[in-house]
């Protein structure tokens, strides 16, 4: 089935979702991703996703989790954000039968492009998709690998929606909690996270 043909074919419920419970299917997809103290900077707790990834049963796991909100939702596309969301969206694409579009930085896509501009701690950033990227009314799922501060969240939402997308919803893997990314997402399309710290 085409994404078109999907449009057409059923009028789906959204799934509200927020953040799946800690469950022992998911702890050991948590056991694989490593926290690294004060990188890059002293403070920071990185979450490194790389352990995943190399293994094939826990990134399987870790993607059926992710698409099972989104089943029967209709997703036609996947938005992944640049550059771990591309990694996290394509397979959930797969995995939702849907076509995947790149939400990237500034200097990576050819023209002619949406720009979305967005405030960081410390500046500015910008998001770019290709102007044709997603039709009018394609029901998509943005894709990140981590929920922080929610500004790249919001920008990519922003990107969606002046696509005339459908926005479904939005999927990460980590959400951090304490720097309420969340606020910074508005309207009723849901966010599920699948783990936090």
């Amino acid at each position: 089935m085409t994404r078109a043909d999907a449009a057409g074919a059923h009028n789906p419920v959204i799934p509200s979702v927020a953040h799946a419970p800690m469950t022992d299917s998911l702890v050991p997809i948590q056991r694989l991703i490593r926290s690294v103290a004060d990188f890059p900077k002293p403070g920071v707790t990185f979450r490194d996703v790389t352990p995943l990834l190399a293994d094939a049963g826990g990134f399987a796991r870790c993607i059926d989790a992710l698409a099972e909100p989104w089943q029967g939702s209709g997703v036609q596309a996947v938005c992944g954000i640049e550059s771990r969301g591309f990694i996290f969206g394509a397979a959930l694409a797969q995995k939702l039968h849907a076509g995947f579009v790149p939400l990237r930085k500034p200097g990576k896509l050819p023209p002619p492009l949406v720009t979305v501009e967005y405030e960081l701690e410390y500046g500015r950033d910008s998001l770019q998709a290709r102007s044709d990227a997603l039709k009018p009314g394609e029901r998509t799922l943005i894709v990140d690998d981590v929920l922080a501060t929610g500004g790249t969240l919001a920008a990519a939402r922003e990107l969606v929606e002046r696509l005339d997308a459908v926005l479904v919803g939005a999927s990460v893997l980590i959400e951090l909690p304490a720097l309420n990314g969340r606020a910074r997402w508005s309207g009723e399309a849901p966010v599920h996270s699948l783990l936090r710290y």
